[in-house]
């Protein structure tokens, strides 16, 4: 089940408490001649994602409308049933904005049920990929507002992507998501719910997007998994609206590191085929290059080594054809080093230490920002400890976690935890030392 934010929202909007709501819902079924006995914990389960029976949905539209002084629908409280029509009130985006909305509405008032929830699998997970990939595509995106949209709000917007972004790659995600999505509700959704011609409305919703796919890229950084895979989804939704393939093919990008994350490799295999399928000329070479190491990962995790390499070699060749300053803002993250690392991480599970350790080394000797660098060195410890250098291991180990200082990001902790865990087990000269210095930098709080 997925958390029901839009009836969250307007609980919120309305001043009603879970209690309340029940409570108005068996006086409203009184009416009706229903003997009705619900308490808060069954609001709980409908905010979870629970329908409740019978006339319980229509009496909950008449219980809010009553207080918010306007029409509610089903669809305005997330109860409207699949394959029904969509709101009406002109484009088919209208939904999909409330539906965004409150979603950033509840992530910012940390609603326990949005934060909690757990990252969907099978159908759920792949038909935003579909829906993205096949027919229809958005005839015309514009819409009619208060707020008229200028190229000066786009502008604002990419701007405010590139902020976040560094901010995550300094601080990390646990650090930056309450900015992000601050900005989402104060600054975007009001544009989302403007004013905008079709052209306008390709730009806002392409810079929409890449800010989005921020927020679940910080999600993802705080081990908010289902929450990251919302907000993914939503970026992926946004760049069709926009009609920008490239911008899809990254998001995609970003689901599939998830879902090798989540050991979900076949998953992340066909979602990086559609990426690379669909986008066609709109990808980038850095893009390219980080899909196919992604995927040789992928086989890699699943034995098949003659498709790993496969992907491993296509992505060396993509590599190769990068260009600073070709790569639109969002394939920044494809740094000199980055595909070395990737392909090391697969080496590394086929067991080819040797080649693992020359991609590994070429990644720590590229330039990279400071988040990254550790990545590249706790893959280097790995490799070094494999293959029974231990002093080696230690000094770069050290380096990590001087490096690590002051990040507030889950996936760095779980890497620094896996060097830490190695380093001790190898009982080699100098791993306490370099133990503690990796305790000091894992007693930053989240």
């Amino acid at each position: 089940m997925q958390p029901n934010t839009l009836l969250d929202a307007l609980l919120d909007e309305a001043g009603i408490s879970n209690a309340g709501l029940a409570a108005h819902v068996n006086q409203a079924g009184s009416a009706r001649g229903l003997a009705l006995r619900y308490e808060h914990t069954a609001v709980a389960r409908w905010l979870k994602g629970q329908r409740p029976r019978g006339q319980v949905p229509d009496l909950i539209c008449e219980v809010l409308a009553a207080r918010l002084h306007r029409p509610i629908t089903l669809d305005d409280i997330g109860f409207g049933m699949p394959g029904e029509a969509a709101m009406p009130h002109g484009s088919p985006l209208t939904g999909f904005v409330e539906r965004a909305t409150a979603l950033w509405r509840s992530d910012e008032q940390q609603r326990p049920h949005i934060l909690g929830a757990p990252a969907v699998t099978g159908t759920p997970a792949v038909m935003p990929v579909w829906e993205w990939e096949n027919p229809p595509e958005d005839a015309d995106v514009s819409r009619k507002g208060q707020t008229r949209v200028s190229v000066a709000d786009i502008q604002m917007l990419r701007a405010a992507r590139a902020h976040y972004e560094l901010m995550y790659r300094k601080a990390g995600g646990v650090a930056t998501r309450a900015r992000v999505v601050g900005f989402l509700n104060a600054e975007t959704a009001p544009l989302l719910r403007g004013s905008y011609s079709n052209a306008m409305g390709r730009h806002l919703h392409r810079a929409t997007g890449g800010l989005v796919a921020v927020a679940g890229i910080c999600a993802y950084d705080s081990d908010a998994q289902g929450l990251a895979q919302r907000y993914f989804h939503q970026a992926l939704r946004l760049a069709k609206a926009s009609g920008d393939r490239g911008l899809g093919a990254y998001i995609i990008a970003l689901l599939v590191n998830q879902s090798l994350f989540m050991a979900e490799y076949r998953q992340a295999v066909a979602f990086a085929e559609a990426a690379l399928r669909t986008a066609g000329t709109q990808i980038t070479p850095a893009l390219a290059a980080d899909l196919h190491a992604m995927q040789a990962k992928a086989y890699a995790h699943l034995g098949d080594s003659k498709n790993a390499l496969s992907c491993i070699r296509r992505a060396e060749t993509e590599a190769e054809s990068i260009r600073p300053g070709s790569e639109p803002d969002e394939t920044g993250y494809v740094q000199p080093g980055l595909v070395n690392v990737q392909v090391a991480e697969a080496l590394l599970s086929l067991g080819d230490l040797p080649a693992a350790r020359e991609h590994a080394d070429a990644a720590v000797g590229s330039p990279a920002h400071d988040r990254g660098r550790v990545h590249r060195l706790a893959m280097l410890t790995h490799i070094e400890l494999r293959q029974g250098k231990a002093d080696r291991a230690v000094e770069i180990a050290t380096e990590m976690a001087q490096r690590a200082q002051g990040m507030e990001s889950q996936r760095m902790r779980d890497r620094l935890r896996a060097v830490r865990e190695h380093l001790v087990g190898s009982g080699c000269a100098g791993a306490e030392e370099a133990a503690e210095l990796i305790d000091g930098a894992l007693r930053v709080p989240l």
